[in-house]
C-alpha cells in the first residue's frame, strides 16, 4: 500500500468519484491506467454493489485507486417541507407519468456506511475518501492499520482542521467551483444565497496555513495550466470531475455528456432542486423552475426526485435531469480518459516551463519588475 499522496501515482491528477453510476470501474481503471489516481464512488451503491465494482476494478488494473463513502446524514427532521416539496412536484410526475414515492424519514441516511467499512477493512483499498463530513478517529485509525490512505473532503479551513485532528491523512479541498455536492460537514440552509462558498485558489491558501497535512484541490479545473495553479499554491494532487465525465468511459447519460459544451446551457448554479443539498448543476427548466422551493432535506429530495429525473432521461429531455458540473463545463473535451490524462500531463508540464522561463526573464529584470513574492513568474503578481 503507498504510504504518502505522491506514492499513489505518477501524475499529480485524480478522478473525481462522481456518484451515481459516472464513475465506473471502467473510468477508474483508464486513469489509474495512465498514471492519474481513479476512484470509485460507492455513495448510492449497496455494500454488495461497492464490493462487485472493486472486484471489477482489480480485474482491470493493478494499479492504485480510492473507493469514495458518503458520511451518515441526520434523519429528516421536517417531513412537512418535503410534502409541500411533493406538492410542487405534482406537475412534473404528470408530464413524466411517474409517481412521486412515500418518503421514509431514515431512508438512505446512512447509504450503508457501517456495512461499506467492514468491507474495506477486511479487504483493504489503497485509498478511502469521504464526502458530506469528517468520520471518528476510530475509523480512520483503522484504516491505517491495514495500510489505506485517507483523505475527507473540506469546503472551510475549519473543515480541513477538523479532519486532520481526527488522523485523515489528507484532505481534498473543494472549492466553490466543483460540480455536483458540496462536501460540507454540516448542511446548513441559512448560508444558501449568502456567497459563503470560497474560490479554491484562496481555499488552497487559507487551508494551507490551517493544516499540516497533504492537500487534494478541486473545483472547476478542467486544464493542465489549471493544476499547475493550484499545485503552485501548495496542493499536492490536483481532483477533476467534469473533465472526466464526457469520457466514453464515463457512465454519464448521453445527454449529459452532450450537455456540457451544449450552447443551450450558459451557466451553472448551487442548487437543492434535485436532492436537497447544495450542488452545481447546469441550469435547466427543472433547476429554474423548482429551486427555490427545494428544502434542505438531503437524502430525502434524492429519493422523491429520482423517478423523475430517471423518466427525463428515458425521454431524451435533458430539461429535467440533474445534469451536475463545475464551473469549467464548457471546456470539456471528449477524449478517452487515459489521452486526457497524457494531454493534462504535457499541458502541466508546458505550463511549469514557461514558469521557468518567466523566472529566467523576471530574475533579469529590475527589481520594481519582479513578480510578487510566493509564486513563479506572473502568476505571483496575478493570484
Amino acid at each position: 500500500m503507498p504510504t504518502a499522496l505522491t506514492d499513489l501515482c505518477r501524475h499529480p491528477i485524480a478522478q473525481a468519484p462522481m456518484a451515481g453510476g459516472v464513475a465506473r470501474p471502467e473510468l477508474a481503471a483508464a486513469v489509474s491506467g495512465a498514471g492519474g489516481l481513479g476512484f470509485l464512488a460507492a455513495g448510492y451503491k449497496t455494500a454488495d454493489g461497492m464490493y462487485q465494482e472493486i472486484k471489477q476494478l482489480r480485474g482491470l488494473t493493478d494499479r492504485p485507486f480510492g473507493v469514495n463513502l458518503f458520511m451518515p446524514q441526520p434523519a429528516l427532521a421536517d417531513n412537512a417541507a418535503v410534502e409541500v416539496y411533493r406538492e410542487q412536484l405534482a406537475g412534473e410526475s404528470a408530464w413524466y407519468e411517474t409517481p412521486l414515492d412515500d418518503i421514509d424519514p431514515y431512508e438512505g441516511v446512512d447509504d450503508g456506511y457501517e456495512a461499506k467499512l467492514a468491507i474495506l477493512r477486511e479487504d483493504p483499498v489503497p485509498v478511502v475518501s469521504f464526502h458530506f463530513g469528517c468520520p471518528s478517529r476510530a475509523v480512520l485509525d483503522g484504516f491505517a492499520k491495514v495500510g489505506t490512505f485517507t483523505i475527507v473532503t473540506a469546503t472551510t479551513a475549519a473543515e480541513a482542521q477538523a479532519a486532520q485532528w481526527a488522523g485523515a491523512d489528507a484532505v481534498c479541498v473543494q472549492g466553490i467551483e466543483a460540480g455536483g455536492h458540496q462536501g460540507t460537514h454540516r448542511d446548513d440552509p441559512q448560508a444558501d444565497g449568502t456567497g459563503a462558498g470560497v474560490g479554491l485558489l484562496s481555499l488552497i491558501g487559507q487551508v494551507r496555513e490551517a493544516v499540516q497535512i497533504p492537500i487534494v484541490a478541486a473545483g472547476g479545473l478542467m486544464r493542465g495550466s489549471q493544476i499547475a495553479a493550484v499545485l503552485a499554491a501548495g496542493a499536492s494532487m490536483a481532483q477533476l470531475g467534469t473533465a472526466f465525465l464526457v469520457t466514453p468511459e464515463s457512465g454519464a447519460n448521453p445527454l449529459h455528456k452532450q450537455a456540457m459544451t451544449n450552447p443551450l446551457f450558459t451557466r451553472t448554479e448551487l442548487t437543492r432542486a434535485f436532492s436537497g443539498r447544495p450542488a452545481r448543476s447546469l441550469v435547466n427548466r427543472f433547476l429554474r423552475e423548482h429551486g427555490p422551493y427545494a428544502p434542505a432535506a438531503y437524502p430525502a429530495v434524492h429519493h422523491l426526485t429520482s423517478g423523475l429525473r430517471k423518466a427525463a432521461a428515458k425521454t431524451g429531455d435533458a430539461q429535467g435531469m440533474a445534469l451536475w458540473a463545475g464551473q469549467g463545463h464548457r471546456m470539456a473535451r471528449q477524449l478517452p480518459a487515459g489521452q486526457l490524462v497524457e494531454v493534462l500531463v504535457a499541458e502541466l508540464e508546458a505550463a511549469r516551463a514557461g514558469s521557468v522561463r518567466e523566472d529566467v526573464r523576471d530574475s533579469a529584470a529590475p527589481e520594481s519588475y519582479q513578480a510578487g513574492p510566493g509564486l513563479p513568474g506572473e502568476l505571483g503578481g496575478a493570484l
